[in-house]
């Protein structure tokens, strides 16, 4: 979770020097880049056939279509109101897996998800001023893709490690981000500074590869739904970095707010653990 707080602030950051194009597919070279290397060093073979297709699915929502939407909304809507969906997150993630896996979590979880998707959604609205900006398609399509990335990544980790899960879909998209760097560089103007570059390396290293790594061998572990509702603390940890680096202002329901989603993450585990052990 702290390596996923700090990528919409990050890319704030990277947006300072590099369009949203061009940041989103030097994202994905550096962290191909990465997880090449790491591939190549550890001799890892290639993956069987049938586990393609969901490597696909990783690729189109984690590689490509949550950066790129996300980007895209960031050029219109504060980082505070891009947590919106975050928030969402952990339930579209929760229902997807249900659906894709045949999970049934108990009725508290389902309780406890909603009633913190809840919290999160009004706190970040009325941190946002009720306003919805014209970014909102932008975050609403990145929670469908991500949502559907995050679910059949961790379904693919239980048969291979998480690194070579997201590994794999970093390398499976490097034809696209090759392309996208070609078409997008000439056009979109580049104006280096630190904060640009750390944000670039960042999204790359921290929130693509290292991130979604340990995330999906957590998936594995204990499940896609009860992994998803650790996220829930995600936004207020957003919102944290994104004082810190950004200089927004705390909002004074934070303290409430962080309390009760830490409240519905408690619950959400309990009810999970309880209905695995009846199983």
């Amino acid at each position: 979770m702290v390596a996923f707080s700090l990528t919409f602030p990050s890319t704030a950051w990277g947006l300072e020097s590099f369009g949203p194009w061009s940041l989103v597919a030097l994202r994905s070279l550096l962290a191909a880049a990465i997880a090449g290397g790491v591939l190549l060093a550890g001799r890892v073979p290639l993956p069987e056939r049938r586990h393609w297709a969901g490597l696909a699915v990783v690729a189109g929502g984690v590689v490509v279509g949550f950066p790129l939407l996300t980007t895209l909304a960031l050029r219109t809507t504060t980082t505070s109101h891009a947590a919106v969906v975050v928030g969402l997150l952990p339930l579209t993630t929760a229902v997807f897996s249900s659906l894709r896996t045949g999970s049934r979590p108990p009725r508290a979880f389902w309780a406890a998800a909603l009633a913190g998707a809840a919290v999160v959604i009004a706190f970040t609205v009325r941190q946002s001023g009720g306003a919805l900006s014209a970014g909102d398609l932008y975050l609403f399509g990145a929670l469908l893709v991500c949502a559907a990335g995050y679910t059949e990544g961790g379904r693919l980790a239980r048969a291979m490690p998480g690194w070579q899960v997201i590994g794999w879909a970093l390398i499976l998209a490097l034809p696209l981000a090759v392309a996208g760097a070609a078409i997008a560089l000439p056009f979109e103007p580049v104006r280096l500074t630190a904060h640009g570059v750390i944000g670039l390396l960042w999204v790359a290293a921290g929130s693509t590869f290292l991130g979604l790594y340990v995330w999906y061998r957590g998936m594995a572990g204990i499940g896609v739904a009860r992994a998803s509702q650790l996220q829930l603390a995600q936004p207020l940890l957003t919102l944290a970095w994104s004082v810190l680096l950004l200089g927004e202002d705390i909002p004074p329901a934070a303290p409430v707010a962080a309390v009760a989603v830490l409240v519905c993450i408690a619950v959400t585990q309990r009810a999970g653990v309880a209905a695995a052990r009846r199983s």
